[in-house]
C-alpha cells in the first residue's frame, strides 16, 4: 500500500527532501558508463549542493589501480563527459576526496571480502552510516552472480539498520523466461524494495514532465480519450548505427533493445489513468493496469501489426554510411532487426479503438524521441480543404529528445481577405523558458535512489509484461526469417516502406518529422 503523508499529492516527489549520508558502489567502474555518466552525475550532483558532505563513491573492475589513479581517471572523464568540458577544482577537490577504488574479479569471493574492508575504512572515515547503494554497471550475465555474492557477503542486509539499494541496468533478461529467471534470482536476496530497475528514458525531463503537463492541468486531460484522440504516435528514432558493438546488437536487435523497455515506459505514462497520490507505488500501479490492457498480439496477428527491417547502405548527415550486415561483429546473412514498427491497441474504456503506433530505428534520418497525440476532426468542416486551406487535425507534440519541449499545433486563419487557414503553432521549450542546465537522467535517477523514491525506476511486474507484449512478434519473426528481404530502408530514410503501409492500411500516415 502506498504511505499515507499529511499531503499525499506531494508523497514521492523530492521537494523538502535531503539525501541521507551513503557510498555509492559501481561494479564496472572501468566502463563506459561509469565515465560516461555515473561519476560525471555525481559530481554534478555535489557540484548542485544536493548530496550530503558525509558521502562516498568506490569502483570496482577487474583491472588493477589505486585510489589516486581512479581519481585522476575520473577526472578527465567529468572534463570530458560532464558538459562543458571544464571541472570546478573546489568542488573536485571535495568530490575526489570520496572517490575509492577496488580491484578484482565479480565471481571470487575475495573480491567481496576486500570491498567489505574497504567499505568499513570508507564509511568510518566519510561517515556514511552504512547507508549503500550498489550500481551494476557490468554485463547483464554477471547481474544475478554479483547480488548473490554481495548477499553471502552480507553487504546488502538490511537487518542492522542502514540501508542497502541495487541499481541494476537494463536489459532485464533477454527474453519473458530470462526476465523471469533473473528477477527470481535476484529477489531470493534483495526485498523489492531494494531493487531499482534502471531506465535512463524515465529520468529524461521531458519524460517526467508528461506527469505534470497531464495531471496538473485542468485543459488536457478531459480530452485525453477516445473521444477525442484519433491516434497516438510514438518515434524513437536514432542516426547513429550500432557503433562498434554489433556482436552484440546481433542477439539482440531494436525491439529488445528499446521497445520493451525504454518506449513502453513511455507509452504507460501516455495512457495510464491518474494515480492517486504521486508515491512511488501508485504511479507504478496505474502503469502496469494499462499495460496489462494492451491487447494480446497472437502469432496470426503479428504481419498486420508488427513490421521489421534492416539499415542498408546510405547517406546520414551528409556522410556514406555502410549497411547493418557490413558493420563490424555483423553477420553477412543477419536477420538482426534494426527498425520495428507496431500498432498496439488498449481493452480499456479509455484507449478503446484508439491506435498507438509506436517506431525504433538506428540510421534514421536524425536523431529524435517524440510523442504525437493526434486529435480527431471537427465534425464539419466549415472551411473545407479548398481556396488554399488546409485544414490539419490538432496535434500535440511531446519532444523528449533533441530540443525538448512540447508544441501543440493548431489551424489558425492566414491575415488577408480570403479566408485560408493554415497550422500554426504554440511552441514550448525547456531550455528558452526556464534558462536553466537540464539535469542529466542519470542525475535525477542517481539522487532517487539515494533517496529511497523508486517512482522512475521499472518495478518486476512491468519488465516482464513488457516482455509478454512483444514474445508473439519475436517468435513469429524468429520462425520467419527475413532473408532477401533484408536490407529493406537505406540508412537516413525513416524506415521500410512497410511501417507507412501498416498506417496507410488504416487510412493514416507518419508524422512528418
Amino acid at each position: 500500500m502506498a504511505a499515507t503523508t499529511d499531503n499525499p499529492l506531494r508523497e514521492g516527489m523530492r521537494l523538502e527532501r535531503s539525501a541521507e549520508p551513503c557510498t555509492v558502489i559501481i561494479f564496472g567502474a572501468s566502463g563506459d558508463l561509469t565515465k560516461r555518466k555515473l561519476v560525471p552525475a555525481l559530481y554534478h550532483l555535489t557540484q548542485d549542493r544536493l548530496l550530503p558532505a558525509e558521502f562516498a563513491v568506490v569502483g570496482g573492475a577487474r583491472r588493477e589501480t589505486s585510489d589516486d589513479d581512479f581519481r585522476s581517471q575520473m577526472k578527465t572523464s567529468v572534463a570530458e563527459f560532464g558538459g562543458d568540458g571544464k571541472v570546478d577544482e573546489e568542488v573536485w577537490e571535495s568530490y575526489a576526496k570520496g572517490l575509492y577504488y577496488v580491484s578484482g574479479e565479480f565471481g571470487d569471493p575475495e573480491t567481496y571480502r576486500k570491498l567489505s574492508e574497504k567499505l568499513a575504512l570508507v564509511e568510518a572515515e566519510r561517515g556514511t552510516l552504512g547507508n549503500r547503494v550498489f550500481y551494476l554497471s557490468t554485463a547483464p550475465s554477471a547481474f544475478a552472480e554479483i547480488v548473490h555474492k554481495l548477499g553471502e557477503a552480507g553487504l546488502v542486509d538490511e537487518s542492522k539498520g542502514p540501508w542497502r539499494r541495487v541499481i541494476i541496468e537494463k536489459p532485464i533478461g533477454n527474453s519473458l523466461e530470462g526476465a523471469i529467471e533473473l528477477n527470481t534470482s535476484v529477489s531470493e536476496v534483495l526485498a523489492e524494495k531494494q531493487i531499482y530497475r534502471i531506465d535512463h528514458y524515465l529520468g529524461k525531463e521531458t519524460v517526467q514532465n508528461l506527469l505534470a503537463f497531464r495531471f496538473a492541468n485542468g485543459i488536457f486531460e478531459p480530452l485525453w480519450n477516445r473521444n477525442y484522440i484519433d491516434n497516438v504516435q510514438i518515434t524513437n528514432a536514432e542516426a547513429v548505427g550500432v557503433e562498434g558493438r554489433g556482436s552484440y546488437y546481433e542477439g539482440t536487435g531494436v525491439v529488445r533493445d528499446m521497445i520493451q523497455n525504454h518506449v513502453f515506459q513511455v507509452l504507460s505514462i501516455v495512457a495510464m489513468e491518474p494515480p492517486i497520490n504521486l508515491s512511488p507505488d501508485a504511479v507504478r500501479d496505474e502503469k502496469i493496469k494499462v499495460m496489462e490492457a494492451v491487447t494480446p498480439i497472437t502469432a496470426d496477428m503479428v504481419n498486420q501489426v508488427a513490421v521489421r527491417g534492416q539499415y542498408g547502405p546510405g547517406h546520414v548527415g551528409g556522410k556514406a554510411v555502410p549497411g547493418y550486415r557490413e558493420e563490424t561483429g555483423v553477420a553477412p546473412d543477419s536477420p538482426t532487426e534494426t527498425f520495428a514498427a507496431l500498432k498496439l491497441t488498449f481493452d480499456n474504456w479509455r484507449w478503446g479503438g484508439v491506435p498507438f503506433y509506436i517506431r525504433s530505428s538506428k540510421r534514421a534520418a536524425r536523431r529524435v524521441t517524440e510523442i504525437a497525440i493526434t486529435f480527431k476532426d471537427v465534425p464539419q468542416k466549415l472551411f473545407g480543404d479548398s481556396g488554399g486551406s488546409m485544414v490539419e487535425p490538432n496535434v500535440l507534440i511531446v519532444r523528449v529528445q533533441p530540443n525538448e519541449g512540447i508544441t501543440l499545433r493548431f489551424n489558425a486563419k492566414v491575415p488577408g481577405q480570403v479566408t485560408n487557414i493554415r497550422g500554426v503553432n504554440m511552441d514550448f521549450r525547456y531550455g528558452s523558458s526556464f534558462g536553466a542546465r537540464l539535469a542529466e537522467a542519470y542525475e535525477r535517477l542517481l539522487l532517487d535512489c539515494i533517496l529511497g523514491d523508486s517512482t522512475l525506476y521499472a518495478r518486476r511486474d512491468m519488465t516482464e509484461r513488457g516482455w509478454e507484449i512483444v514474445t508473439p512478434v519475436l517468435a513469429r519473426w524468429a520462425e520467419e526469417l527475413p532473408g532477401d528481404m533484408f536490407p529493406n530502408y537505406e540508412a537516413g530514410s525513416w524506415g521500410p516502406k512497410a511501417s507507412d503501409d501498416l498506417l496507410a492500411r488504416d487510412g493514416r500516415t507518419w508524422r512528418r518529422l
